[in-house]
């Protein structure tokens, strides 16, 4: 083994093992939202009692990615909301996340979110291309964060997931305006944010005083990686669709008739 891959080895167990340890220290976001049910009865909670001891969680237990950001629906802009990713990382191209509507133990399950590789990307027809939408502002802008982990492999991760592309579903939002008691109608995909003022400010200050997160500083520490930024497919396709004036960012562009480059 070489030492360039000792050193992924040792990055990829050190960031997942922290990541896990810090899920159970971020409980500071409660669902907004109870659905409505009778409490579970003494059968249903012997039943699950037996589960517990006598069943796998195995699929679950590899979810040990926690990150907190915020989607906007492609279809309605306006139509936002705070979605925190429950994720395992299957390889190095690829990840798949449970997403819900916060971090305590009776959060809501709304969503999924798939996340795939510039290189993995650059693989798909043009027509599933437009289920996919780009990274590189989430993480430039500070609003994609992973609470509770030190800076150093918080950017780590970060830096990983740059020019990388997310597909996401989401079935229910509880913490809007919007919000229903139930997960009703059709799935909305959701898509990301690309610009400076297309996210609700209120959306963005209401997560960060609740989490303790500075959204500007995270922006900050994560300057110098827009010379690690690619042109990406996506970055306009809701330009335009939001009442306030927006900004571009330094390192978000669209990709202009062009396939992604590699690393």
């Amino acid at each position: 083994m070489t030492n360039k891959a000792r050193i992924n080895l040792f990055l990829n167990f050190f960031v997942s093992t922290i990541l896990f340890l810090s899920v159970s220290a971020c409980t500071d976001t409660d669902p907004q939202t109870t659905p409505p049910g009778a409490d579970e009865s003494a059968t249903t909670k012997a039943l699950e009692l037996g589960a517990a001891m006598l069943q796998t969680n195995s699929p679950l237990d590899e979810m040990d990615v926690y990150l907190v950001g915020f989607h906007p629906m492609k279809e309605n802009p306006a139509h936002q909301m705070e979605a925190h990713h429950f994720c395992r990382q299957v390889n190095e191209d690829f990840a798949q996340c449970a997403l819900f509507d916060g971090n305590a133990t009776d959060a809501n399950l709304n969503g999924i979110e798939y996340i795939i590789s510039e290189r993995l990307f650059a693989s798909l027809p043009a027509e599933e291309q437009k289920y996919w939408h780009p990274h590189n502002y989430e993480i430039l802008s500070g609003q994609l964060v992973a609470p509770g982990i030190p800076d150093i492999a918080e950017k780590e991760l970060m830096r990983g997931k740059m020019n990388s592309y997310g597909k996401t579903w989401h079935v229910w939002d509880t913490r809007s305006k919007a919000g229903t008691e139930l997960p009703l109608g059709k799935p909305k995909l959701a898509w990301s944010f690309n610009r400076d003022g297309e996210a609700q400010p209120d959306l963005v200050k209401s997560r960060d005083e609740r989490m303790d997160i500075d959204t500007e500083e995270k922006r900050r520490e994560r300057a110098d990686f827009v010379k690690f930024a690619h042109p990406q497919v996506g970055v306009d396709d809701i330009k335009g669709e939001f009442p306030r004036p927006t900004q571009e960012v330094p390192g978000v562009e669209e990709a202009k008739g062009a396939e992604p480059e590699g690393e």
